[in-house]
This record gives C-alpha cells, sequence and structure tokens, in this order.
C-alpha cells in the first residue's frame, strides 16, 4: 500500500517516461554489481608474479654465487700403515746412555733413582704462585703451578710440565692422574693454569703464553733436586701452537710429548676440523659449504692476530718427540700431521722420534664419552709416554717401530683457505643488520598489535595498518621468511650439537635431519621468493589502478572508476601501516639476502 501511494505521490512530480522508470526500480530488485577482489584478473596477475620471481631467484643466485668460497678438500681417505699395531716403547741403554750400578739404583744415586714404571716413590704437593703478564697490553695473571714430586727421591730428578689446550685449565684439576704418575717414577712433574687473561678462544696471545710458561719451567729449575736440563714438555691440541714458541726461547727443553697437537695455522687446522666433522655426521654438503666462508675471515682485519700463525720452524721438531693420536680424534689431521713431523724432525736432523696412534682413544687421548664425564686414558698411553720419557733423559735408544698401533687416517686433505675480507665484512654488516631490524619488528609488531587491541575495544574494525589485498600478501610474505629462517637456524644447530658431541668422543649419528633438512630450506625459500613475488605484484597493480602506469591525459576506464569508489586505502591504512611494511620489506630482504649468502640459492 505504500508503494502504491509513493508512486502516485511520484507522478505528480515526474514525467511518464521517468515515472516508469522509477516504478520499475521500486517494484523490482535492484541488480547487485559483482564485487572484484583484484583489479587485474587473475592472468595478468600471475603472470606478473611468474615474471617477478624468475627475476628475483636469478638476482638471489647471483648473490649466491658471488659469496660462494671454493676450496679443494683432495686428497681424499689417505692412510699411513704402521709398522706394528703395538704401540709399546722398547727403551735399551747403550754406551752413551746413564750408567747405573745395581748400588747406585738401589740406593737413587743422580738419574739413576728414576723409574722406567710408576709407583715407585709416593707423591707429594707444593703450590707455586707467581703473575703472569700479557706483552702489549700489561695485563696480569695469578698463575699458580702445583708440583708433584717423589718423596725421597735423593737423586736430580727429571721434571715435566703439562700443558692444557682449548679452555682454561687449571693447575690443580688438569692433568692430576698424569702428573702424579709420573712423579711416583721419580719426575718432578707440574701442573699450571692456563694463562689467558682477558683474551677469548679467538683471541690468544701465544708469544705471552710461551713465555709465561717458560718462566715456570724456569722455576721448575730452581726447585731442589731438579736436574735443570730434564725437563719435558706434554702438550695437549691448542697447546701445539705455543710449544714452537717455546723451544725458541728455550734451547733445554729436554723433550717433548704432543697429543693430539694443532700442526698447522689456526685457520687451516680448524677449517680442517669444521670440514671433516662435517663430512663424517653426513651432513649435506651445502652446510659443509658454510664451513669455507666461516674461515675465510679476515683474521688480521678483526684484530685477530694469532689467526694465520705458523710458529713452527726448524727447532720445533729438533728435540726428541713423541707424537700421540688417537683413532677416533676427529680434529686433527693426522696424516698430514705425521708427514710434517717426521719430515721436519729430518730436516733438523733429529730421528728421535715417536708416532703413535692409539685405538678407540678421543681428541685428548681419552676412552669414553667425555660429554657424559666418564673418560679414562688410553691403554697403555700413560706408561708409555713414561717409559719414552724417562729412556730420554737417561739417554736411551727406542728400538721398536717409529710409527706404530692403529691405522692412521685422514678423510680429507687439509685445505689451502684464503681470507676473503670484502666477503668478511659484508657478512658481519648483513647478519648485525638483520639482528637489529627483526628485533625493531618485532618491537613494532607489538605496537601495531596494541592499536588493533585499543581499536577492538571501541568497536572499530577498521584496519590499522595494512589495507585491501596487500594486507594478506604481505602477511605470508613476512610468515614465510621467518619460517625459512628458524628452519635454517634449527638446523645449523642441530649440526653444531652434533658435532660437538662428535669431539667429546660419541659415536656420531649420521644424515637424517642434518642432510634432508637442506632441500627443505631450498623449497622454503622458493615459497618466500612467489610470496614476495606476489608482494611486489599488489605493489604494481595498485600502481595501475591509480594510474601511475597510464599517460598524462589518458582518462580512467570504467574498471578503474569501480575499484577507487569508496577506497581511501590501497596498500597501508596509515601513516604508521606505511611504517611497517617499509620495515617488514627491509627485514624479509635482509633474510633472503643473508640466505643467500650461506648458499641455498644454489641448486
Amino acid at each position: 500500500m505504500r508503494k502504491v501511494k509513493a508512486s502516485l505521490a511520484l507522478s505528480e512530480v515526474l514525467p511518464p517516461r521517468e515515472m516508469r522508470n522509477s516504478l520499475l526500480m521500486l517494484f523490482t530488485e535492484k541488480p547487485r554489481r559483482k564485487k572484484h577482489k583484484y583489479y587485474w584478473p587473475a592472468s595478468l596477475r600471475f603472470t606478473s608474479t611468474l615474471c617477478v620471481f624468475i627475476v628475483l631467484m636469478v638476482l638471489l643466485a647471483l648473490a649466491s654465487q658471488a659469496a660462494k668460497v671454493s676450496w679443494s678438500d683432495k686428497p681424499l681417505n689417505r692412510t699411513i700403515q704402521p709398522v706394528t699395531s703395538n704401540t709399546a716403547v722398547d727403551m735399551v741403554p747403550d754406551s752413551k746412555s746413564v750408567q747405573c750400578s745395581s748400588a747406585q739404583k738401589a740406593q737413587g744415586v743422580g738419574l739413576c733413582a728414576l723409574s722406567l714404571t710408576t709407583g715407585k716413590y709416593k707423591v707429594g704437593l707444593k703450590l707455586e704462585q707467581f703473575t703472569g703478564v700479557e706483552e702489549g697490553t700489561g695485563d696480569k695473571q695469578n698463575i699458580r703451578m702445583l708440583l708433584h714430586y717423589p718423596i725421597g727421591d735423593k737423586g736430580e730428578m727429571p721434571g715435566i710440565i703439562f700443558l692444557s689446550g682449548a679452555g682454561t685449565g687449571s693447575a690443580t684439576e688438569a692433568f692430576q692422574d698424569q702428573a702424579y704418575y709420573f712423579a711416583s717414577a721419580g719426575f718432578v712433574a707440574a701442573t699450571i693454569d692456563k694463562p689467558v687473561w682477558h683474551t677469548t678462544p679467538i683471541t690468544r696471545d701465544y708469544p705471552s703464553m710461551a713465555r709465561v710458561y717458560d718462566e715456570a719451567i724456569n722455576m721448575m729449575r730452581k726447585f731442589p733436586g731438579v736436574d735443570p736440563n730434564a725437563i719435558g714438555v706434554h702438550c695437549d691440541s691448542e697447546s701445539g701452537w705455543i710449544e714452537p714458541y717455546i723451544l725458541d726461547m728455550d734451547h733445554k727443553i729436554a723433550f717433548q710429548i704432543l697429543a693430539s697437537p694443532m700442526l698447522f695455522e689456526p685457520r687451516r687446522a680448524m677449517a680442517f676440523v669444521g670440514a671433516q666433522d662435517f663430512s663424517i655426521i653426513g651432513a649435506n654438503p651445502g652446510y659443509q659449504s658454510m664451513v669455507r666462508k666461516v674461515f675465510s675471515i679476515d683474521f688480521p682485519g678483526l684484530g685477530l692476530k694469532d689467526g694465520n700463525c705458523n710458529p713452527f720452524n726448524s727447532r720445533s721438531f729438533a728435540i726428541p718427540t713423541f707424537l700421540a693420536y688417537g683413532a677416533k680424534d676427529v680434529m686433527t689431521s693426522q696424516v698430514d700431521g705425521m708427514a710434517k713431523i717426521m719430515q721436519m724432525a729430518q730436516e733438523a736432523g733429529n730421528e728421535n722420534f715417536v708416532l703413535r696412534d692409539y685405538p678407540f682413544a678421543d681428541h685428548i687421548l681419552r676412552i669414553g664419552n667425555g660429554a657424559a664425564g666418564d673418560t679414562t686414558l688410553a691403554d697403555h698411553y700413560l706408561q708409555e709416554t713414561l717409559a719414552w720419557s724417562a729412556g730420554m733423559v737417561l739417554g736411551y735408544q727406542q728400538t721398536a717401530p717409529k710409527v706404530a698401533g692403529h691405522e692412521i687416517y685422514q678423510s680429507i686433505g687439509l685445505p689451502v683457505v684464503h681470507s676473503d675480507p670484502v666477503g668478511m665484512w659484508y657478512a658481519i654488516v648483513l647478519h648485525i643488520l638483520l639482528i637489529l631490524f627483526i628485533i625493531v619488528t618485532a618491537i613494532y609488531s607489538l605496537v601495531v598489535l596494541g592499536y588493533k587491541i585499543a581499536a577492538l575495544c571501541k568497536h572499530d574494525k577498521r584496519p590499522v595498518a595494512f589495507a585491501g589485498n596487500f594486507a594478506k600478501d604481505i602477511f605470508f610474505s613476512a610468515l614465510a621468511s621467518f619460517i625459512a629462517l628458524w628452519l635454517f637456524i634449527a638446523a645449523v644447530t642441530q649440526i653444531v650439537i652434533r658435532v660437538a658431541f662428535l669431539a667429546w668422543g660419541a659415536a656420531p649419528k649420521i644424515g637424517g635431519m642434518v642432510y634432508w633438512s637442506w632441500y627443505v630450506i631450498q623449497a622454503a625459500c622458493v615459497v618466500v621468493v612467489w610470496t614476495w613475488s606476489m608482494v611486489i605484484t599488489s605493489l604494481f597493480e595498485a600502481m595501475s589502478l591509480k594510474g601511475w602506469f597510464r599517460g598524462k591525459n589518458k582518462p580512467k576506464t570504467q574498471r578503474q572508476i569501480e575499484f577507487l569508489e569508496n577506497r581511501d586505502h590501497f596498500i597501508a591504512s596509515s601513516k604508521m601501516g606505511m611504517g611497517y611494511i617499509i620495515i617488514l620489506a627491509i627485514t624479509m630482504l635482509l633474510v633472503l639476502l643473508v640466505l643467500a649468502f650461506w648458499g641455498l640459492f644454489l641448486y
């Protein structure tokens, strides 16, 4: 009835034709205009996204290729076959040896008081302290030296000092079993605090450390009853880089025992450790290539003066040398190491060297899982090093083969690594920027979330950051980027954990996640680039809709007019939203560049 009255009212003011149209509109339902989600048709969006995707993939692949570091790990799987598996040392006197009668041995006269086996004497302890100074910085450290000495020994006692490897060895904790063993046979055995001052494992000052150790050796020489010319040095791992400095400044060292020593420049030695261990655990070759980048850093450029140090010279192996490796040692290049010692010793005219490889022993000549703290020294290692050391100071000759024990094996060649200052600084800046922008993104996200919650509390459902289709595209792009980065970090963490357990002597877990995860992350990177391409396509679409690709005098199309109706925002709904977009875009770009740097776009 109301519609009829409305039509009568219209007839009074409208002509017949217009009245007819008005009546049709009143009595018929208004047709709904089809709403289009995107301004561009699906085919155009797909084509644009695909083109952008291809361009981005090519650029990122070029970035990966530019950051690639190559080296040769040849030759592979080399071995040295010892003459015998029996590691025993046979020390016999000759005409030049210390001559001891039965009475002299019984009375403990001179070096005749020394035993080639342990348990002859009870052991006393004496703690000495002095100040170790680092040259250059003047830093000081109180150094403790714990002397283990044989009680009742009336002869001229030989000495041995034990130097710790990596870490911060303590005089009262490290080498206590070995020092007691030697002291009970007639040696004065010293364990000493490692002089580290304010250095870190990558900023050690080896020459200053050598001076402190030599000061301790001179203190031992003054200990009552010690033969000053019969003191030897036992080196573990990292201290293999320190021992040559000691030998350069102290020409009275009688012998040296090198237990799994580092015998090459730190850069090459540690690059070998990383490459070999990654290979042993079955890490994907992509992860193995990361080792090359890490050790191509410019050590001098970072103030790491010992990174390229090569302290070895003609004196390094000119004295009697006992070299010991463990068959499970995954941190040393054993074939290259033994070859180097044999060559340099012979060049120095020293035929008095012994090389032993102990089965089942790890990097520090222990058997068991070091991570669980349940280890013992390799079978016969103590007995043989003691017998050999005692034989050296007595002037005995060894009649057993120079090379004996387990088959000596090296999986890859010792790499030749060169520094890459440009690549190093690019990587440092890139990773620092990524960390900073991740923090900024997290803070900004919390701010945006706060604004959104406040708006919802006011029943305001309008967007506070992104607008239109761009919101979905940027969200998925950011999500994919952070997932890819998280997968990469998780995989690298798993590799580091496996390598750590391997270094401690645990049985390696081979392959699995540390192999196939590389391909998963590469697939995730493809998804990230595709979502990025969708974001860029949305930007192009918005620019096209706003007429940026249209000539100045060209009128808007009907489709543009329809899309522009009632649209105030196309990308961001506010200045805060635009800032959020810029921060997210930079963060995602940095994520892609970091992943490209580590080689994830090399397929």
